[in-house]
């Protein structure tokens, strides 16, 4: 920790305003962006003192971490809408966020989008599938007509009330109507107002290199680790290709849930943690990665006058 700055913001001192016109300003850049999945406030902290520019918020990273569940539609748009404002609470840096279907018909879209600024997203993506939705790596999706979501995204466009605020359009055809089907609704969503086509599970190499060079906005690659229909690439490899961003969703969430369960099982096996603590952070600096001295300074300036300070009455 040393050598590495902890950067951000507490949820207390603020900042991070503009984030939207900061992600715009992020795409702009040449190259690729990598784009760390989050699931609440904490891991947020962690990836912005790592030093990542945009956050991913996804849906299933949410309901995985709140509900507990899977990532099958379950998650409100109230209950992903908390988990934003506290994530931007926490961090400076842009988010983008995981609207699923939209939470309903184009008219539910506007809500959501008002609901996603206000709570301090930069952008969001959603996704053409029917409702209840599935994780885009899960079998037995279907998806909604190219026309209704072009109706939808047109919806998103015109709710927006920062004219920075990104609009990504998820396809999930490739799955169910084919490679071509998922280009063609690329380009239709993109015509309809979407800033940028997050692509969803291309099954091969040589499918995630024909994407870019077909759409005509910016695409997104979503990698799953460990699994899925798409293979695992790196941000170069997949910058060469012509991709603007690549999503490592849920990767994050993986690592801690492997993480949690082989301290669990050692508790469970031994009565202690003495054996895991080369594993885990130590006290001190957990303290540090969650803003503990900032906390200290703020009481020491604002909260420690002297008792007999006169007030105004």
């Amino acid at each position: 920790m040393a050598a590495e700055q902890l950067a951000g913001s507490s949820a207390l001192t603020g900042g991070g305003l503009h984030r939207a016109a900061a992600l715009r300003e992020l795409l702009a850049e040449p190259g690729i962006h990598i784009m760390p999945g989050v699931h609440d406030a904490l891991s947020a902290r962690l990836a912005e003192q790592v030093g990542f520019r945009v956050i991913n918020i996804g849906g299933a990273m949410v309901a995985n971490s709140i509900l507990g569940l899977p990532d099958v539609g379950l998650a409100s748009l109230t209950e992903i809408t908390e988990q934003i404002r506290r994530v931007t609470a926490a961090t400076t840096i842009p988010s983008i966020a995981d609207a699923d279907t939209g939470f309903g018909n184009a008219v539910n879209v506007m809500r959501t989008v008002r609901e996603f600024e206000a709570a301090g997203a930069a952008g969001m993506y959603m996704e053409d599938q029917v409702f209840p939705k599935k994780c885009g790596h899960f079998a037995g999706k279907d998806v909604i007509s190219a026309a209704e979501m072009a109706g939808k995204i047109d919806a998103a466009a015109q709710a927006r009330r920062d004219d920075d605020f990104v609009i990504i359009a998820r396809t999930d055809a490739r799955a169910v109507l084919g490679f071509d089907e998922a280009v063609e609704r690329s380009n239709i969503y993109a015509e309809a107002g979407a800033d940028m086509i997050f692509f969803e599970a291309p099954q091969s190499v040589e499918e995630l290199r024909k994407v870019p060079p077909l759409v005509s906005v910016p695409v997104l690659a979503n990698m799953i680790s460990g699994g899925g229909l798409t293979p695992l690439l790196s941000a170069h490899e997949l910058g060469e290709m012509g991709f603007k961003l690549v999503n490592y969703g849920a990767a994050s969430q993986q690592a801690a849930m492997a993480a949690t369960l082989g301290l669990y099982r050692e508790l469970m096996e031994t009565g202690t943690t003495a054996g895991y603590l080369d594993r885990m952070l130590s006290f001190d600096e957990r303290q540090a990665r969650i803003g503990l001295t900032e906390i200290i300074e703020l009481e020491r300036r604002f909260a420690n006058k002297e008792s007999g300070a006169t007030r105004p009455t």
